[in-house]
């Protein structure tokens, strides 16, 4: 297998892994019945999840840095199929929230490290399209994990979802022992050193920007559900349908948004499809009163939130070559803490003022974002054109 079908794998078995997370979206009120609780209250389990992958993924990094990378797959998939498992066997909500903390987890590694060896197995100038190709798999799970399981849900029951993961989980372990290459661990970087890595602004500006970009875009998604079936009365089937349609602008966006990278560089795809975002929000808190307004509104907004996550991690990549799997960790940490705050900000949205205001917030946020980048990058190419002057 050369290089390139071994970064399309990791793409196909970040689908399932990104599955595991994303499907809570699409089935929040369906897991909040079953629970007996709140639909808000159920937004928590999003906000589990993304604390424990912001806080123990590079916890884990930085423990097994040294370990063979191959072997760090199947282990963070072993942890999948289990926290799978308990979240099917084990009653209750404190057991429902065990076993987002393990998937959280397993979910971040992978993740991270697939897209570690993605950029690796790639040449120079298609690094960031490698990346973006890793992330098409997620970009997959909401085209496609995220709308059927909502059928799946509505049929049968949404634990059935979660068997499914366990299993996939389980064959993509011994797909990984044979198609993967033994690869060695990176070298360890003391914790002194990571922490100077967060004394470079460049480094805190570009997790702000992150930050802020993210949580943009998650405050929407993690009470979308809700959104589709409150704001434009949407059916449950119109539902579905709308999330296909968002997954398949994602994906469209993911590696549009790596192409562009390569292409034109970091700075104008960014600016640019963050100031798209921004529109696509607005216009989904005003004039999307129908399914047929709401889903190219949905599909833009995709678009546009996605094209940006290749350029933001490549970013960080050039700004610490040296240590791209802890970059590459901290931006996972610094997403799955936006996404924690998203979760919490949209509780407090829909109880205190209606669920349009959800996406009010989001176009906040992202604009914020937008404007630290624009200034950002200013001040970088006058730096430049100053220095080259001299």
């Amino acid at each position: 297998m050369n290089n390139t079908w071994k970064i399309y794998l990791l793409a196909f078995i970040t689908f399932m892994t990104a599955t595991s997370e994303f499907i809570i979206a699409g089935i929040l009120d369906k897991v909040a019945a079953s629970a007996h609780i709140s639909v808000s209250s159920a937004g928590q389990l999003i906000t589990v999840f993304a604390i424990t992958n912001a806080i123990g993924t590079p916890v884990v990094m930085m423990a097994m840095a040294g370990m063979d990378r191959r072997k760090l797959l199947m282990l963070s998939l072993g942890v999948i199929a289990l926290g799978s498992v308990l979240t099917v066997v084990l009653p209750g909500f404190g057991f429902l929230i065990f076993s987002r903390v393990l998937l959280a987890v397993g979910s971040g590694v992978f993740v991270t490290i697939a897209k570690t060896l993605a950029s690796k197995l790639a040449p120079p100038e298609r690094r960031a399209g490698a990346i973006a190709t890793v992330i098409t798999g997620a970009s997959a799970a909401l085209i496609a994990g995220v709308p059927i399981g909502r059928v799946v849900a509505a049929a049968y029951d949404w634990k059935v979802i979660f068997w499914g993961i366990g299993i996939l989980s389980l064959l993509a372990i011994f797909t990984v022992a044979r198609m993967i290459p033994a690869t060695n661990g990176e070298e360890i970087v003391p914790l002194g050193k990571q922490l100077t890595l967060l004394k470079n602004p460049k480094i805190v500006i570009g997790l702000g920007i992150i930050f802020f970009w993210q949580l943009g875009y998650a405050v929407l998604f993690s009470y979308i559900a809700p959104f589709l079936l409150t704001v434009p009365r949407m059916s449950e089937r119109e539902v579905s349908a709308a999330l296909f349609a968002f997954g398949i602008a994602t994906l469209i966006g993911s590696k549009f948004g790596g192409f562009l990278t390569d292409r034109i560089g970091i700075p104008r795809t960014l600016v640019g499809g963050m100031v798209v975002h921004v529109i696509a929000l607005v216009l989904l808190s005003t004039i999307a009163g129908s399914a047929f307004a709401a889903i190219p509104l949905l599909m833009l907004w995709a678009f546009s939130a996605w094209s940006s996550g290749p350029g933001m991690q490549y970013n960080l990549v050039l700004l610490a070559p040296e240590a791209s799997g802890i970059m590459l960790s901290l931006y996972g940490s610094i997403l799955q803490l936006s996404i924690a705050a998203a979760a919490g900000i949209g509780g407090i949205a829909v109880r205190s003022a209606s669920m349009p205001a959800v996406s009010w917030t989001g176009a906040a946020s992202v604009a914020v974002a937008l404007c630290i980048a624009a200034v950002s990058f200013s001040f970088a190419r006058s730096s430049h054109n100053s220095i080259a002057m001299k």
